[in-house]
């Protein structure tokens, strides 16, 4: 039975919500094809409030996520049948921030953008930066080990967390982690990130920040199609350069860009555009943006643009950042798939990827970190029409397996949850599964905390 009175008097009656109209907002993440009502959602402020009512929910045996700002794609945050919505919404506080030793402590339900923009007086930034990052909290960043358009440089969340306080499901506080450098011990923060909410909730982070590079060179190639823009990211790398970006959009993402409010410029008539970005010293970040743009002229570039200035380059970003709010205009739901593949086997894989969406009849965008080899396919569809909806999980069936038979894996940034919970067996074997059962049961035993997310259920014992 829900501990209601107890629930209030931890976070007071207007932090726990029960009516119908506000668990609909919870039902699920942006993943809009699943979805299921939490019976409850609770609203802590801060640490000592969260524990007090995970050991609440602890003790009544009832399951319970947590959830920040719900931009998930892999429905990691929803809630179990009959459980309660832990949102940390509340905790968005900046703590402390050290501009000496780099690093910011702040609340796991604080955005993302919100720490740079903390940071940038200093002549700082934090450096993971998911396309949702104005709205996408740490917390769920750290969950997913979350990455962004420059990954390729600057790496996923897990290299940028020093330390972390965490409520495990009984209600202890485990705080691990330092911005020392390699403190002893087990590192129990660089574990914790990436368990996708199935080991602790993350309530404060320490963050590394990084110096904001002196010059930046934004440049934009439009190609006939996507294995040309492909082509030219391996063409660039094999040269010896070192850029921080490379996104590659679709001609279809294209269009509804351009149709859209993040409108950008980008060649209306090109198969495909490349974004380049270089960041650095003066010196090396032109002499970069001088050799790539040579580079991709002699692969028959439709066209190259390079940014005048910082405005221009952000209206260039705005268009790539907005492109999945874009695909909104196509049609009622968006499933956005992620998969990664070796470098090397893009231009294929993309084809096949295209191929699958035409064998099922379905409409389909493609957005690119090719730098590091993470595709996101992009099916438009309705939800309501149940043979569409069926069409769009069987293509995505075909498309992981054939980024597995390409030597790929699962998810480049998105998490398993439970859209990809069954096919962790194309990866792992059920050895490897049963351990990485055996860690998150050392933590959640009872299966309390996101029970069914990440890894199937243990396979029968035969007798």
């Amino acid at each position: 039975m829900l501990p209601l009175e107890r629930l209030r008097r931890i976070v007071g009656a207007e932090h726990v919500l029960l009516a119908p109209e506000e668990m609909f907002a919870y039902e699920c993440d942006a993943l809009t094809w699943l979805r299921r009502r939490p019976a409850a959602v609770v609203l802590p402020g801060g640490t000592a409030e969260t524990a007090e009512v995970v050991a609440a929910l602890s003790e009544a045996a009832l399951p319970f996520v947590a959830r920040g700002a719900g931009t998930g794609l892999s429905g990691g945050a929803l809630c179990p049948e009959g459980g309660v919505v832990i949102e940390t919404a509340r905790m968005k506080r900046l703590l402390s921030l050290d501009p000496w030793n780099r690093f910011a402590l702040v609340e796991c339900g604080t955005p993302n953008a919100e720490v740079s923009r903390a940071a940038e007086p200093h002549g700082l930034f934090f450096a993971p930066d998911p396309s949702s990052q104005n709205v996408c909290t740490i917390g769920g960043n750290i969950a997913e080990n979350a990455g962004g358009p420059h990954t390729y440089k600057y790496g996923a969340t897990a290299r940028h967390v020093l330390a972390l306080t965490a409520v495990l499901p009984d209600g202890r506080v485990l705080r691990t982690g330092s911005p020392l450098a390699d403190p002893p011990g087990y590192d129990l923060a660089g574990l914790l990130v990436g368990t996708e909410g199935t080991c602790a909730i993350g309530t404060e982070a320490t963050l590394k920040l990084t110096p904001l590079p002196r010059a930046v060179e934004t440049l934009l190639f439009a190609f006939r199609g996507v294995a040309d823009a492909c082509s030219a990211v391996q063409r660039v790398i094999s040269s010896g350069l070192e850029p921080c970006t490379m996104e590659v959009m679709d001609g279809a993402t294209i269009a509804a860009v351009e149709a859209s409010v993040n409108a950008a410029g980008y060649p209306r008539d090109a198969g495909a555009v490349l974004i380049l970005e270089f960041d650095g010293g003066d010196a090396a970040v032109a002499e970069s943006a001088e050799r790539a743009e040579r580079l991709c002229r002699e692969l028959e570039v439709l066209a190259c643009e390079r940014a005048r200035d910082r405005a221009h380059r952000l209206k260039l970003w705005k268009g790539r950042k907005g492109a999945f709010g874009a695909m909104g205009r196509l049609a009622p739901d968006l499933l956005v798939q992620d998969a990664v593949v070796p470098r090397s086997r893009l231009p294929e894989v993309v084809a096949r990827v295209l191929e699958i969406g035409r064998e099922h009849g379905i409409r389909m965008s493609n957005v690119l970190h090719a730098g590091d080899g993470n595709l996101h396919p992009n099916i438009s569809y309705d939800r309501r029409d149940a043979d569409e909806t069926r069409r769009v999980l069987a293509a995505c069936a075909g498309i992981l397996q054939a980024c597995v038979e390409a030597g790929g894996t699962l998810s480049g940034e998105h998490g398993i949850g439970l859209e990809k919970r069954d096919y962790m067996s194309l990866v792992f074997g059920e050895e490897d599964l049963e351990r990485m059962r055996a860690v998150r049961d050392v933590m959640n035993g009872r299966s309390l905390l996101n029970p069914d997310k990440v890894l199937p259920a243990r396979e029968p014992k035969t007798p």
